[in-house]
């Protein structure tokens, strides 16, 4: 459950430090404390000296021998005082200092367990600290007495474990507090610094939104600036700077292709004329009763049939312009499955070499459009399976629906379009390449069929998808189909 976002893995780190040094001056204060109270124990311990267990019963002798008697030795030890006399290993007598008001000492039974840590205790005059079955954490200091037994003094550790417990409940509540407000301290800190940075990324978003292939675009606000001094400040001027440019850019482009088109335009307009005068005075010179030399009536016919190729280019180019510019067409109901078997005949006609399918539904398929450019579409599909396919290749012309599209589908057996030609096979004046036209006996015209086959599609809300392989071609067209 890591953070993702920016914001979280800062006040994570931030909370993380804190969490750090806060468990370091717990621990530290602890442990501080612990030794503190530990070495005032040991303190009062070599203040008290060994008079508590040297007023122990030893080897007979009477109280007198000792420096005091017992109750006197006991009104002078804290409550809970531990008091061992030990001859060699062996401990033989323990008590416990009752109360501090005269009451004496309680004999204490130790397990074996108990004797062995008392036993182990060197009697060096420091403090040890061991934990006894029957009373709990002692602290304990033993020591040589005068009949070279050892003396073992002890209190209770209890008064300086609750001390500490405390402190660390008391570290641990706060230290949890200031976290947790460091925390929502912290998130609000955060987000507040980098708002900045979020209003950058939401016009970043809504900028990759746009349709920037689309012609003109309108940009949203950009992004506020902040403090230029501040790394998001310098990114929010960058990418302010960025967009600038990006839109300046896209103007430019858009301006230039808008000049584009509006060129093609007027001269495929302006060329519709002379280009229809041309192919008349040729067709009324062929005509001219008078004998004509072989050559110059070929070359009027080479005239004649060129002016008509550069009329269709120029009808291609000119149509291609507008609808490049949006000019809409025709919205009538259209009788797709008519206009297929009308288009199929005259391929026919046009192609008697080939083989030449149909495969239609038993019911019509509608489609709203423009009926003259919906044939156009049909024609220089079935002109491109003609041209570019050797004779006695078989061309299947299918149409259906799928999910309310009519789908129109042209294929061949053909060699096939080679797969560097495939990505752009729809663009303007691209050729097929020799493999494809090499048993072809007609030209291969302006490379602007299938380019109108994709520009009308996408006019009337289709799309249209080419699958070639070597002996297997393609072309898919979709149109939202209308009503019957």
């Amino acid at each position: 459950m890591r953070p993702r976002t920016l914001r979280a893995r800062l006040t994570a780190g931030l909370v993380l430090l804190l969490a750090v040094g806060c468990a370091a001056i717990g621990v530290a204060a602890v442990v501080e404390l612990n030794g503190f109270l530990t070495g005032r124990l040991d303190q009062q311990l070599r203040e008290a000296g060994a008079r508590f267990p040297a007023s122990l019963e030893h080897g007979g002798r009477p109280p007198s021998d000792h420096d005091g008697d017992e109750n006197g030795d006991t009104r002078r030890q804290a409550a809970g005082t531990f008091g061992a006399r030990l001859a060699g290993d062996t401990v033989t007598h323990a008590a416990v200092v009752a109360s501090g008001s005269g009451t004496g000492s309680v004999t204490v039974s130790l397990s074996a367990l108990d004797r062995g840590k008392l036993a182990g205790l060197p009697a060096d005059g420091a403090g040890h600290t061991a934990d006894l079955s029957s009373l709990g954490d002692y602290r304990m200091m033993a020591t040589r007495g005068q009949d070279g037994d050892v003396l073992v003094t002890g209190l209770p550790m209890e008064p300086v474990e609750a001390a500490v417990h405390r402190l660390e409940l008391v570290a641990a509540v706060v230290f949890a507090a200031v976290l947790a407000a460091a925390g929502v301290a912290g998130a609000l800190g955060v987000r507040r610094s980098l708002r900045p940075l979020s209003e950058v990324a939401a016009t970043a978003t809504r900028v990759s939104e746009l349709p920037l292939s689309s012609g003109e675009v309108a940009f949203p606000p950009r992004a506020p600036e902040s403090d230029p001094r501040s790394e998001v400040g310098r990114l929010a001027g960058a990418f302010n700077a960025m967009l600038g440019h990006v839109e300046e850019a896209l103007t430019k482009r858009q301006a230039s292709e808008e000049r584009l088109r509006g060129f093609a335009a007027d001269a495929s307009h302006e060329l519709r004329t002379p280009v229809a005068s041309i192919r008349g005075h040729a067709e009324l010179a062929l005509l001219h009763p008078d004998p004509v030399p072989r050559k110059v009536v070929r070359a009027l016919e080479r005239i004649e049939a060129e002016a008509a190729r550069m009329g269709g280019m120029v009808d291609d180019l000119l149509l291609l312009a507008r609808l490049d510019a949006g000019r809409p067409l025709a919205r009538l109901p259209v009788d797709l499955t008519r206009l297929v078997l009308d288009a199929v005949t005259d391929a026919q006609a046009a192609g008697p070499g080939h083989h030449w399918t149909l495969e239609l539904p038993e019911k019509p398929v509608t489609v709203t459009g423009d009926d003259h450019r919906l044939h156009q579409v049909l024609a220089n599909l079935l002109a491109n399976a003609r041209l570019h396919t050797p004779a006695g290749s078989t061309v299947t012309v299918s149409l259906g629906t799928e999910d309310g599209t009519a789908v129109l589908k042209v294929h061949d057996d053909g060699p096939g379009i080679a797969a560097g030609v495939q990505p752009k096979v729809f663009e303007r004046f691209t050729h097929a390449d020799h493999r494809r036209t090499k048993d072809s006996d007609e030209g291969t015209g302006a490379g602007l069929g299938l380019s109108i086959v994709a520009a009308v599609t996408e006019a009337h809300g289709g799309s249209v998808a080419l699958d070639s392989v070597p002996g297997s071609t393609t072309f898919t067209v979709r149109l939202p189909a209308g009503p019957r």
